[in-house]
């Protein structure tokens, strides 16, 4: 396996004909792509992967195409490495430069995206629906690229018909797309208290389907046994994030130091961050 360093020089003799061929290129040439998917970005998981580009390198190239003015790529596959890349000020990153059309770029961003399963089902959504708006494809054409099927397509365009509020709630509490598809059954008036109801209760998707069915049926008061210690758990949820942030400072080779003191009413951090690192 090949381990491309951040170090390594830019070879602009080579860029111009090199298609389908590993080529360093600056940064500042690669231009982000109209059709990526992804909105949002864990802080985090970038700064542990620019740790990992830090002590190992890029071990997969980034996927870009050079657009007709000569002198700038559109991204194409690796907008996480290339975040991670600019936290690490790196001024060239590896690439395969391929040649494709402004429609096939758009697709194989959607796709390559798609394909690594952690876009959020929102985030989806909204770009299946760029990608049918754009080019001007039917649901028939876009599954048919996507290598999926036409129900799915329909079934992710469908959350759409959430309100930006809704949608906003959604994510805020953590809801899945069938839940998030199932509120479709309520009008707009009952869905926000429903997801609110949803989320804080932690209800799985049997429990969601039964809640909407009371609400449909005037019965909303039959609500499902839900367990009540969530709270506890989204404390914890934080506390366990907190301390990755922690871990995450340490690997980057900050020298931080924490204080944690624990009681039965509450949890108290004191963090230390010297300004001038040993």
């Amino acid at each position: 396996m090949t381990i491309f360093s951040k170090s390594q020089p830019a070879q602009d003799s080579h860029i111009e004909t090199a298609v389908n061929k590993v080529v360093e290129i600056p940064i500042s040439a690669i231009v982000p792509n109209p059709a990526q998917p992804r909105v949002v970005f864990d802080e985090y998981e970038l700064s542990r992967l620019a740790v990992s580009i830090q002590q190992n390198g890029i071990l997969q190239p980034l996927t870009v195409r050079r657009l007709e003015n000569g002198l700038n790529y559109e991204l194409i596959a690796g907008e996480r490495r290339l975040r991670a890349c600019k936290l690490l000020n790196m001024s060239v990153v590896p690439c395969i430069v391929v040649s494709a059309s402004v429609k096939d770029s758009a697709v194989l961003a959607v796709l390559e995206n798609l394909q690594r399963q952690d876009l959020s089902f929102m985030e989806e959504a909204y770009a299946i629906k760029n990608l049918i708006d754009y080019y001007g494809l039917t649901q028939e054409e876009t599954a048919a690229r996507l290598g999926t099927a036409q129900s799915t397509i329909a079934n992710k365009l469908r959350l759409l018909k959430l309100s930006d509020e809704e949608k906003a709630l959604v994510v805020k509490y953590k809801l899945t797309e069938r839940q998030a598809r199932a509120l479709l059954r309520l009008d707009s008036v009952k869905r926000p208290d429903a997801i609110l109801y949803i989320g804080s209760n932690q209800l799985n998707t049997a429990q969601t389907d039964a809640y909407i069915d009371g609400i449909v049926k005037g019965a909303a008061q039959h609500k499902p046994k839900v367990r009540q210690n969530w709270t506890y758990r989204a404390v914890n949820l934080y506390i366990n994030t907190f301390n990755r942030t922690i871990d995450a400072m340490k690997e980057a080779g900050i020298n931080c130091e924490t204080v944690k003191n624990r009681t039965e009413d509450f949890v108290e951090y004191v963090v230390r961050i010297p300004l001038k690192q040993v």
